[in-house]
């Protein structure tokens, strides 16, 4: 998660992209609990590779693996130099059973990936158009064939997602390394695909497992819409509301989260909404929205929007005497 987050700007100028709220907490956080859910065994260590974010945000991330009952560790990536380069960063974790995961993308699945019969797993969604993703193709098995690099004529549908489970990480390590050391780059880059195609031409056994959603926090409507998808996803999994929200003369259309401190009044909220801890809503109507925490919204109509934190966002209400048949704009 070592990237600058350019297509979120303005968002990432203050804040790392993982670490941006949805549905309540960090994108990061989502996806750490979502692949802890579907692991077989005890999650030991979480390592971040990450940027220079500053202290609190790493203890931030320290707190997130703790939740969970990991230790948290952190690296740093300080060239943006590939995939297979990043994960190597964090040399020291990769030994034993590993899984891998870039920091902007969710999923949603029910299935638990048969871990005992591949030295490795790849998660995958299927497509329409696949020519910006890299591809798998499997045997009738399931056991991948052949990786494919943003294929410009048809091979698969089978999008690689960004979360993989390896079995031997010292092995991974050092088919990561050797790409290092011979300077094997794609496209000016290392690679972990060709990582990982070293290893099948070797023998090791790649499957795919296929997600039933994948969600994107690429750029700001992607976003929006993983918020969306999240609320709707675990809106019966725990209360959304901070009992210590203040809600006055309002409605609130579910699914929607409403952090701590919160106070709204003469406002319609929803559905799927999610408002960060201190934030202020009066006289609005707020839908399809992530605000963050801490702002004031007075006054406004927004819909499929981003606001970040201590933001004032205030319009005011205007005064009409307007006859039959008129149309204003």
């Amino acid at each position: 998660m070592a990237g600058m987050g350019k297509r979120m700007r303005p968002h990432t100028l203050t804040i790392p992209k993982p670490l941006i709220p949805v549905a309540g907490k960090p994108i990061v956080q989502h996806l750490v609990e979502d692949i802890i859910k579907v692991c077989h065994e005890k999650v030991d260590e979480i390592a971040f590779v990450i940027g220079d974010f500053g202290k609190e945000v790493e203890q931030n991330l320290i707190q997130i693996a703790e939740s969970q009952g990991a230790k948290g560790s952190i690296y740093y990536q300080d060239e943006p130099l590939g995939t297979a380069h990043a994960i190597l960063c964090a040399a020291p974790s990769l030994t034993g059973k590993v899984v891998i995961a870039f920091a902007d993308t969710l999923f949603k699945t029910e299935m638990i990936a048969d871990t005992a019969n591949s030295d490795g797993i790849i998660w995958v969604s299927k497509i329409e158009d696949p020519r910006m993703f890299g591809v798998v193709k499997l045997d009738g098995s399931g056991t991948i064939t052949d990786f494919v690099e943003k294929p410009q004529t048809f091979v698969s549908d089978l999008a690689i997602i960004g979360i993989y489970y390896i079995k031997d990480g010292d092995n991974l390590k050092s088919e990561l390394q050797y790409l290092i050391d011979n300077d094997i780059r794609d496209k000016g880059e290392y690679q972990l695909t060709n990582a990982l195609e070293n290893m099948k031409t070797k023998g090791k056994k790649l499957s795919a497992s296929t997600v039933e959603e994948w969600l994107d926090c690429g750029n700001k409507d992607a976003t929006v819409y993983t918020n969306q998808r999240v609320l709707e996803i675990k809106k019966g999994a725990a209360a959304n509301h901070s009992t210590a929200a203040n809600i006055k003369n309002s409605v609130i259309i579910e699914p929607c989260y409403i952090g701590a401190e919160v106070k709204i009044e003469n406002s319609v909220v929803g559905p799927h909404v999610s408002i960060g801890n201190g934030t202020i809503v009066n006289n609005a109507i707020v839908r399809n929205s992530i605000i963050q925490s801490n702002s004031i919204v007075s006054a406004r109509c927004i819909d499929n929007s981003m606001i970040g934190n201590f933001v004032k966002l205030e319009g005011q209400m205007d005064e009409y005497s307007i006859g039959d048949y008129t149309t204003e704009k």
